[in-house]
């Protein structure tokens, strides 16, 4: 997806911020909306197909984490959260709650763009067609099957498990690793197109959310299981 077929929505409740957006990502091809709150966005997306949101976490009405949590898991658009300078809290709700990225106020206009266009390359994944599956084309993960042909996780009735980008991203990386450990380095180099801070736990959170909805018993993982001190191995037998 390029720019020209993108529509994008700017949810913040500080006018400045939202023209300020709305101009520089307009300059470069995006279509963009903006909203100053949860009623303005729902009536926005209600109407129209929106393709990537970025969300004010800190708003005064309803702020961006009850938003984002009436939206999933029934609307599983990417959703940028921009947060407050080192508030850590806010970003590992929000990625708890599904958010696919986040980025620190004030932002980084440049850093955003860069975002924005490494989270569409791996939307543009599940826009692919399925041209019929081969065995090698599939991964079991438990009573689930990973589809990466048609980059879908199917239930064992067929019904597909909602997954965001970064979900898709990191079991696909399991599926090509079968039985490698794989450190957090390793996951965040292939699953993600940015540079990460040493110390962010983030992809602990991803895997944490990926078992709640693999695994029989979360709490005693099977298929993606931990590797004290190293990472994790994704090992189907």
């Amino acid at each position: 997806m390029n720019s020209q077929q993108c529509h994008i929505l700017v949810c913040d409740d500080e006018i400045d911020v939202r023209e300020m957006l709305q101009e520089y990502l307009g300059k470069r091809g995006y279509q963009v909306s903006t909203a100053s709150g949860g009623e303005e966005l729902r009536a926005i997306v209600a109407d129209v197909p929106v393709d990537l949101m970025i969300m004010d976490i800190n708003m005064p009405k309803e702020d961006g984490l009850s938003i984002l949590r009436s939206l999933r898991p029934d609307n599983m658009t990417p959703v940028i959260m921009l947060t407050a300078a080192g508030d850590v809290v806010d970003r590992i709700v929000g990625l708890e709650m599904g958010a696919d990225d986040y980025l620190g106020k004030p932002v980084d206009l440049r850093e955003l763009e860069a975002r924005i266009k490494a989270i569409l390359r791996r939307e543009a994944l599940t826009d692919k067609p399925s041209a019929g599956s081969t065995d090698a084309e599939q991964a079991a993960f438990g009573h689930y099957v990973l589809d990466k042909e048609a980059a879908k996780l199917l239930a064992e009735d067929g019904s597909e498990v909602q997954l965001t980008a970064m979900e898709y991203r990191l079991l696909k990386v399991f599926a090509e690793n079968k039985g490698r450990v794989l450190n957090r380095d390793q996951l965040l180099e292939h699953a993600h197109d940015r540079s990460w801070d040493p110390f962010d736990r983030s992809i602990d959170i991803r895997i944490s959310r990926l078992r709640r909805k693999l695994e029989t018993n979360p709490e005693k993982p099977q298929i993606i299981r931990t590797v004290r001190g190293i990472g994790y191995v994704y090992d189907p037998k």
